[in-house]
């Protein structure tokens, strides 16, 4: 079969009236949207924007659009401009109505489904805009095509008014502008937030050389401009800017018919994978074939070449793990019917993916090596010394799962165990420090609280090997009390308790152990994340007394406020720490399934979230600083 680009295909069959089909109606969009667009609170809101956007990609991934332009305007709505071809305006021949509001009135209508006006595309198939429109109080969608400027407008998905011609502009550049604002009857948060799409688009820009990508929040006159010429090496070159590289970056790119594998690596000094895989400019955040015939290839090449240079002495065999310790890598792969499990395309489900990305990175790494013995030797000493790590840490692991085997009875000293064991309703708190973690014992719920105190800053599991983490008493007491095990024997269905609570002092102090913990759930038990079950107690900083009242405040604005409010006299106690509460204290302001105040932390992004762990956990000290610096000006800081 011949190979046939994108661009190719762009001249060959232009996009016109005729590419477009509907494949069914609108119906019940509305009625349930979280069907389409994963839920109706910050999630799905930001799915709107993606959606768009993806839109315009697809039209980038066609060749035809090298600018796209996102605004979050100060009335709450969004607008998102390229300069693509516009959407067909001219009436269907068939179904009789103008392209434009075929694609955004009926799911499933696009010009994707026979490969003619896009070869590959990464939006939901024409159902994103339609979705959109659909969960909108009003669309504005206004095209640049053919020398004129067209718009039409919406109102919950339904047009108010024929395609008109608004105007005309001057010079060759077409496009789309779509313009939504939320609606407030579907969605129960109408916010954005400016850095969670920042962090997307800068994304799709590494995914899409050449493709300046821009965003503007005009409340605040934040701005930022993306355009990456380098793509998935700028991308790995940048997800490791906080860690100390090991090598130049290694870049692949191959097609296979109208397969197209892009694939760059990067190793390391840290002891954490990170390897992120899209399909069409799309996150698979749940993998897929893709990853899985890359991880086999890696493993087989480095084992490979490891024998056939005798790097490797026969009593050490290397693993999957190994091979992937200190690996950052990005693996792109755009195909042109991509069959995704789950709604939201989390995972890649085609299984002739998985031989073809085994078989290009088989012979472009080995290829590679063999052409730089220098780097090849550092990444395979690389996996041979975390072979040797791992056997050490897994002689750690067996004394920790020797010390829970018995249930109850192998469980750590310390712990003050609650009765129930139904997971729904049981809460374990990580409690900072002796003094706290007595107080907490005293104020608790008996039936489903259970306390575990700590003793100071746990390790930071950012700088340390896997041997020295699971040697450590107090991880070890961490991963017993939780129960589900870490690493290849991490198990959800074994967690002993519905929340896992951190519990630390609302001081500077207090917010360092609490990220050495976050760190390190992060790293060996993100599961727990996605299921969200780990939380962040939010202690009070001061106690105001009038009379016999007492009134607690969470911040120092919090306190100016509430002090400027209350009259008379007022005796303030700010707290040092839990260990200054009393257990009835404690109970009111922590403890207590009706008025306490609990965080729940999600990783909202994969890449942003191991980025912020490695600058602010790591070795690098520089993008630390950076760090500091830039958030202390944001804040208005004195530094």
């Amino acid at each position: 079969m011949a190979k046939e680009n994108n661009d190719e295909v762009g001249k060959k069959h232009d996009y016109d009236i005729h590419k477009i089909k509907i494949l069914e109606g609108l119906d019940g969009v509305r009625k349930r949207p979280a069907m389409y667009i994963g839920s109706t609170a910050k999630e799905g809101l930001h799915h709107l924007v993606y959606e768009i956007l993806d839109n315009s990609i697809d039209e980038a991934l066609a060749g035809h659009c090298t600018k796209i332009v996102l605004i979050l305007h100060k009335d709450g709505t969004v607008s998102v401009q390229d300069n693509g071809r516009g959407i067909p305006v001219e009436v269907h021949p068939e179904y009789k109505k103008s392209g434009l509001e075929i694609v955004l009135t009926v799911l499933h209508a696009g010009g994707k489904f026979e490969h003619k006006a896009y070869l590959i595309s990464g939006g939901l198939h024409g159902v994103g805009v339609s979705v959109v429109n659909a969960c909108s109080e009003w669309l504005i969608a206004r095209i640049r095509r053919n020398g004129k400027i067209y718009e039409q407008k919406y109102e919950r998905g339904k047009p108010k008014s024929d395609v008109k011609i608004v105007g005309n502009y001057n010079g060759e550049e077409t496009g789309t502008t779509i313009i939504f604002k939320p609606d407030h009857q579907i969605f129960s948060i109408l916010k954005f937030d400016f850095e969670l799409l920042s962090t997307k688009i800068r994304e799709l820009a590494f995914l899409n050389p050449g493709v300046e990508m821009i965003i503007l929040e005009e409340e605040t006159e934040k701005k930022e401009t993306f355009k990456y010429d380098g793509g998935l090496i700028e991308f790995v070159k940048w997800m490791n800017r906080a860690k100390t590289p090991l090598h130049k970056p290694i870049y692949f790119k191959k097609q296979e018919n109208s397969t197209i594998i892009e694939i760059s690596i990067q190793y390391n000094t840290t002891y954490y994978e990170n390897i992120f895989g899209f399909v069409n400019t799309i996150n698979t955040t749940e993998g897929g074939t893709h990853l899985t015939g890359f991880k086999t290839a890696l493993t087989r090449v480095i084992n490979d070449y490891a024998i056939r240079t005798k790097l490797v002495k026969e009593d050490v065999k290397i693993e999957g793990d190994d091979v992937r310790e200190g690996l950052t890598s990005i693996v792109s792969v755009r195909i042109k019917d991509p069959q995704f499990e789950g709604q939201t395309k989390t995972k890649l489900g085609n299984s002739e993916i998985k031989g073809i990305v085994d078989s290009m990175v088989t012979e472009s790494l080995s290829q590679f090596f063999e052409e730089n013995p220098g780097i090849a030797k550092i990444i395979v000493t690389k996996a041979i010394e975390a072979a040797k790590a791992r056997l050490a840490a897994k002689k750690a692991k067996e004394l920790v799962r020797r010390k829970n085997a018995l249930g109850t009875a192998g469980l750590p000293g310390k712990l003050a165990d609650c009765s129930s064991k139904k997971l729904d309703e049981t809460e374990l708190y990580f409690v900072e420090g002796e003094s706290a973690g007595g107080s907490a014992k005293q104020a608790r719920n008996k039936e489903n609280q259970a306390i575990l105190p700590l003793k100071g800053k746990i390790l930071n599991v950012e700088k340390a090997n896997p041997h020295k983490i699971f040697s450590n008493d107090e991880i070890a007491t961490l991963i017993s009390a939780i129960g589900t095990g870490v690493g290849e024997e991490f198990d959800v269905e074994n967690l002993r308790y519905g929340k896992v609570i951190i519990m630390a002092d609302a001081d500077v102090d207090g917010q360092h152990i609490s990220t050495l913990l976050l760190t390190f759930f992060f790293r060996f038990m993100p599961a727990l994340i996605e299921h969200k079950r780990i939380f962040l107690a939010v202690p009070p900083l001061y106690k105001i007394r009038k009379g016999q009242t007492d009134n607690y405040v969470y911040s120092d604005e919090e306190l100016e406020k509430t002090l400027k409010k209350m009259s008379g006299n007022l005796d303030v106690q700010r707290f040092k720490g839990l260990g200054e509460m009393n257990p009835q204290q404690l109970w009111e302001t922590t403890m207590n399934p009706k008025t306490r105040m609990l965080k729940l932390i999600t990783i909202e992004d994969a890449v942003e979230a191991d980025q912020l762990f490695s600058i602010l956990m790591g070795e690098e000290v520089e993008p630390r600083k950076n760090f500091i610096m830039e958030h202390a000006k944001q804040a208005n800081l004195d530094i």
